[in-house]
């Protein structure tokens, strides 16, 4: 029997219940909103703390109207999410509710207490068994598939079963809805189990039914050169994204959603500014897959809760989001799942904690933070499947810390965790250096597309001229050795060909591995070259011709007659140059 309550205290969205029954945490409840007219709206809230008989809930809409005396119902169900063929270009908000269909119910202004199943119902999909009946399967195997877009959608034994069991009968091909028995299972036990094409899962329980968890040693290839060859990022890895506002942190995501060689991306855009979802919402459709030509919807799911939303729905969007990446990995599908931004969902994860008089952390966020982002980004990783296919879900968030300060709370938390640290500059970006990634802060621990012996010698060059960059400042160029000028000139050119990328356009804005490989060999070239030049403004004069021609060579297409122009232009500068040294 379900458990029903009261509501004996309202405090913003955080609302206490006296409940009669049993109550566990995370479980799903609705309070009873009665409007003008005795209109009964229910309003989706989650179990957050049990003390005695008094459960704290937060609710995930507007609170506006409930009463103290109001009836809550429990549901006896923990937060989940429907699994299934149907999710690929999806948009939804945090609860999963379907964006498009609930603007066509509500219109503009979406209604509190308005809910919808996030699969169709009527769709149907055409059905291929892979198991037959006999066959001895555990969870997460696959019984059979239906297409799904570009991809082959497993239809796999619940996660909730444990053990082996036997299946019993199994639907032959044909086509079903997500509701229709498609296998009945016998555990071990003798119970018996209908399995559908979708399940529910619990968003803040991973999903561990795989053989063996393997370490990310495999570079998720982004195409964007600073990233792939300094600051690499692996399947099934992770990466934080922070910076002020305004350095690009919306747009180097896009840009790595477009071209990352990963099968699926699950987009969430948790507490951003509306505008800027707006945006995001508008682009993605537009945009063409470069690996399929098709849009790029077609392999995106997109979750999103803006700023002007209830807070207590952008903590469910990254969990929503995570386990949707969660279940695509089980298909043996490489997922990366783009946060942003993590600092509004820790702003949401405050303001609970101190509705709850929980003891205040640093800057009054939860105590425990550390521990609530680990085990996000805990949830990220490269397994192996029973079957033998290899799966990975990549996670990078961005963070927004306040005027740029990177040793606030939410960064420092997750830059603990995280395998790669992309620290975006507000002086870069205001010198209209993009990606705005500072070379010098940034990091990884994972191994890129080039020997890491050469980036440590690049990186070392970069260094090195940044320090003859701020002695100019004082000493001006005129007090600055030859060779300390050819040196800043160098980790210039390395900085204005390399680590710059022009995302406007069409051939410089995505890199092939190839591509980044001979760059960065003929870079190297030119950084262990030695130069002679009569004066200073002679070697200005060169370096700036070489910067220009490597931005030429960008533009031109791989292996066209104007790339092959491009490299022997190169080579022919360098070699005038070094034939006078």
């Amino acid at each position: 029997m379900e458990a029903t309550g009261r509501i004996a205290t309202v405090n913003g969205n955080m609302i206490s219940v006296a409940f009669d029954g049993a109550v566990a945490q995370n479980e799903v409840g609705y309070a009873e909103l009665i409007t003008d007219g005795d209109d009964a709206r229910r309003l989706m809230c989650e179990v957050v703390r049990i003390r005695g008989r008094q459960a704290d809930m937060q609710v995930f809409e507007d609170t506006t109207g409930l009463r103290v005396g109001d009836t809550v119902s429990f549901t006896g169900n923990l937060l989940s999410v429907e699994l299934g063929p149907g999710l690929l270009g999806q948009i939804y908000d945090g609860l999963q509710n379907p964006l498009p269909r609930l603007a066509e119910q509500c219109g503009f202004f979406l209604q509190r207490g308005t809910y919808l199943e996030a699969l169709l119902r009527d769709k149907t999909w055409h059905f291929t068994p892979k198991a037959k009946a006999g066959d001895k399967l555990t969870a997460g195997e696959t019984l059979g598939t239906v297409p799904e877009g570009l991809f082959e959608h497993r239809i796999m034994v619940p996660f909730g079963i444990h053990g082996t069991c036997t299946v019993t009968e199994i639907a032959p091909a044909g086509d079903y809805t997500v509701e229709q028995n498609i296998a009945t299972l016998t555990d071990e036990e003798g119970r018996k189990h209908t399995a559908t094409m979708m399940q529910r899962w619990p968003v803040k329980v991973p999903i561990a039914c795989y053989a063996e968890r393997l370490r990310p040693t495999e570079t998720m290839v982004t195409q964007q050169r600073i990233i792939d060859t300094f600051f690499p990022v692996a399947l099934g890895g992770t990466y934080c994204i922070p910076g002020p506002f305004g350095a690009g942190k919306t747009v180097l995501q896009q840009l790595t959603s477009r071209h990352a060689e990963v099968d699926i991306v699950v987009f969430a855009a948790c507490g951003e500014r509306a505008g800027e979802v707006v945006e995001t919402l508008r682009e993605f459709p537009k945009m063409t897959d470069p690996r399929t030509g098709r849009t790029l919807m077609d392999r995106t799911i997109i979750i999103c809760n803006t700023s002007s939303m209830p807070v207590a729905a952008r903590e469910a969007s990254v969990y929503t989001a995570v386990t949707i990446a969660g279940y695509y990995r089980m298909m043996g599908l490489n997922v990366l799942l783009l946060a942003d931004s993590t600092s509004r969902w820790a702003q949401a994860l405050r303001e609970m904690s101190g509705r709850l008089e929980e003891i205040p952390g640093e800057e009054a966020f939860p105590a425990y933070l550390e521990s609530v982002v680990a085990a996000f980004y805990e949830r990220a990783g490269r397994v192996r499947l029973k079957d033998g296919a290899i799966g990975s879900v990549t996670i990078g968030g961005t963070v927004s810390p306040a005027g740029g300060n990177f040793d606030e709370p939410v960064t420092q938390a997750t830059l603990k965790v995280v395998g790669a640290f992309h620290g975006l500059s507000r002086a870069r970006s205001d010198a209209r250096r993009y990606p705005a990634i500072d070379p010098l802060e940034s990091w990884s621990k994972y191994t890129g597309i080039a020997p890491v012996g050469r980036v440590e010698h690049a990186r070392d060059f970069l260094r090195r001229g940044n320090d003859v960059a701020q002695m100019m400042k004082v000493v001006g160029e005129e007090g600055t050795s030859m060779d300390d000028f050819i040196l800043y000139l160098k980790s210039e050119l390395v900085d204005a060909v390399y680590l710059q990328q022009d995302a406007f356009n069409e051939v410089d804005s995505a890199t092939p591995v190839k591509r980044q490989r001979e760059v960065f060999n003929t870079l190297g070239t030119i950084l262990a070259a030695d130069f002679a030049f009569d004066d200073k403004d002679a070697a200005r004069r060169f370096f700036l011709t070489l910067t220009q021609a490597f931005k030429d060579w960008h533009h031109a297409p791989w292996d066209s007659e104007a790339f092959k122009t491009g490299r022997n232009r190169i080579t022919s500068l360098l070699a005038e140059a070094t034939d006078n040294a």
